[in-house]
């Protein structure tokens, strides 16, 4: 009993302190109205070979209530084209399963045709589908394009709320499959040519979480879904017309500063720099309002690729998405970085903790979320508080639910309800 009071107490603490920066924004107007925002994200890393003669079906989790949903198709990394000769969506009946709800199932197509190609470095939206959405429904869709490059994001997954995928386990279009008996297993955290979802929807924006594998949701284990989800949960409890979608942007390995990946130099395990990929991951999304950046981890770590990045190199970069989130319009939230596991004192540990102190004393930031404060070890700040942590950069479920259950919905002009006394 000891232990969990004085755990309690300190979740208290630090969720006390982590409250940084949330200012007093106006509340958001007054009721329903539908206009097209992003329901989910899948920022695409790399391009891993060619599509067999094979269907995939793809699996995202839409965070916000919305109807006639459009698809965005992408092949940001292939050097030829992606050829797409029939998609579809629909709506999955349980995660592990293939086979969508009776009667979800509707065709896709691109401007009138069943088909579309997409050039090298090019992304391409559905026309809108006769289709409604809630809240944390999972979304299926499937795309036909043998013989294209594969597009792809994958990242060992969450396991809860997880993005993924089926495979057809024979040749030819499965587009049109409701049963899911064509296809496979679930390939948790692989994704094809899908990187982002959007719908005509009361929710009034999108949030948009521009990050490394923290974001990712990397190895979120122990039963719970990523800091990003557990955020989407809580705003859809609030009435529609006060909503904001979330759409996770998150790559894991990837980094805020430009350079050559720590862990990849051709970026094909990482996805490019976070500047290199704002426009095409961030700024074009529909309905974006918000973004929160939480960035940096990969560039002081470094690698066999790339050294350690000095503090000024990550300031820099961050100063630089933030000057370019603001030009479009929209607010920035700058979240400090996690304790990392080296020694006090050391060239890393220094050049996270200036990092920190920029992140939450230089004004580039519409608020601030001090993630750093939040779980970190009470006894030893340079590592992750141990309950709460998967390995030395990560969080676990337990300490993504933190993260998630932490931010001020003020910080986005939300209010949340208070429990009765």
């Amino acid at each position: 009993m000891r232990t969990r009071l004085a755990t309690s107490a300190f979740l208290t603490a630090v969720l006390t302190a982590a409250g940084l920066s949330a200012p007093a924004w106006p509340a958001v107007a007054g009721g329903p109205r539908s206009a097209e925002v992003t329901l989910t994200g899948s920022a695409l890393q790399g391009v891993h070979g060619i599509a067999p003669d094979a269907t995939v079906r793809n699996v995202l989790t839409v965070t916000a209530r919305g109807e006639q949903p459009r698809v965005r198709l992408s092949n940001p990394f292939g050097a030829t084209a992606v050829t797409v000769r029939a998609a579809s969506v629909g709506r999955q009946a349980r995660v592990d399963d293939p086979a969508l709800l009776p009667g979800s199932l509707r065709p896709v197509t691109f401007a009138g045709a069943p088909g579309v190609t997409i050039a090298p470095g090019a992304s391409v939206w559905s026309d809108p589908v006769r289709l409604r959405v809630r809240a944390g429904d999972h979304l299926a869709v499937t795309v036909y394009a043998p013989g294209a490059p594969v597009n792809d994001h994958t990242f060992p997954p969450p396991q809860t709320d997880t993005p993924g995928s089926f495979l057809s386990v024979g040749a030819g279009d499965a587009t049109r499959d409701e049963t899911g008996q064509a296809f496979g297993a679930f390939r948790g955290g692989t994704l094809w040519w899908v990187d982002a979802v959007a719908a005509r929807s009361p929710a009034r924006g999108t949030i948009v979480t521009l990050g490394d594998s923290i974001t990712d949701g990397y190895q979120a284990v122990g039963g719970g879904p990523r800091w990003t989800d557990v955020l989407a949960q809580r705003i859809d409890t609030l009435p529609p017309g006060h909503q904001l979608s979330v759409a996770n942007a998150g790559i894991s390995g990837n980094t805020v500063s430009v350079q050559p990946n720590p862990y990849d130099p051709t970026n094909q395990c990482c996805g490019p720099p976070a500047p290199l990929r704002l426009d095409r991951d961030v700024l074009s999304l529909p309905g974006v309002e918000y973004v929160i950046l939480l960035e940096g981890t990969n560039d002081i770590g470094g690698g066999a690729y790339a050294p350690s990045a000095p503090p000024e190199q990550v300031i820099g970069a961050m100063r630089d998405v933030a000057a370019r989130v603001h030009a479009a319009g929209h607010r920035i939230v700058g979240a400090t970085i996690l304790p990392m596991c080296n020694p006090a004192g050391s060239v890393k540990e220094r050049t996270r903790l200036t990092v920190n102190r920029w992140i939450r004393t230089s004004g580039a930031f519409d608020a601030v979320l001090d993630f750093d404060a939040l779980l970190k070890d009470p006894n030893d700040p340079t590592v992750i508080y141990g309950p709460w942590r998967y390995d030395c950069y990560h969080p676990n479920a337990a300490g993504d639910a933190i993260l998630g259950r932490s931010i001020p919905l003020d910080v986005f002009g939300l209010h949340e309800a208070k429990a009765a006394a």
